[in-house]
């Protein structure tokens, strides 16, 4: 956790500033940083061709509950493991309801699954405020 949202989390545990104060500073802190990742694959673009994808990362926020940001590593698949076994299953079947199967990622080998990594980002939002994330960085 970054020092910033500790500390934002700090404050609001103390009571001086509200929930939805402090969910709007953790939206700015996020923002920022995407935006400054952006930057800096912008840079590395520049230096010679984008960086290879090195995590798959899977955000589900879901209002009034914890959120989930998990972040797993792309080396599962270069070593002949299976990249979504670590995934619960209910993770994939839930996915599935919502059209997306990430179990084509385990048919794909060498440079055709880079470049599907590259490409993978997968946005799903509910009416509800529930929202779904996945790509590889």
């Amino acid at each position: 956790m970054s020092a910033e949202r500790k500390k934002i989390l700090e404050i609001l545990a103390e009571g001086k500033i509200t929930a939805e104060d402090a969910e709007r500073l953790l939206d700015k802190i996020e923002r920022t940083a995407a935006t400054e990742a952006s930057a800096k694959e912008s840079a590395g673009e520049a230096r010679g061709g984008p960086k290879k994808p090195r995590h798959l990362r899977i955000l589900v926020e879901r209002p009034g509950e914890d959120n989930v940001n998990i972040r797993l590593p792309l080396a599962f698949t270069r070593t002949g493991a299976r990249l979504l076994a670590v995934l619960p299953q209910r993770v994939t079947d839930r996915l599935a309801e919502q059209g997306v199967d990430l179990g084509a990622l385990t048919a794909l080998k060498g440079e055709d699954l880079d470049k599907a990594l590259e490409e993978l980002n997968i946005d799903i939002e509910k009416g509800d405020g529930k929202k779904v994330r996945i790509f590889c960085e």
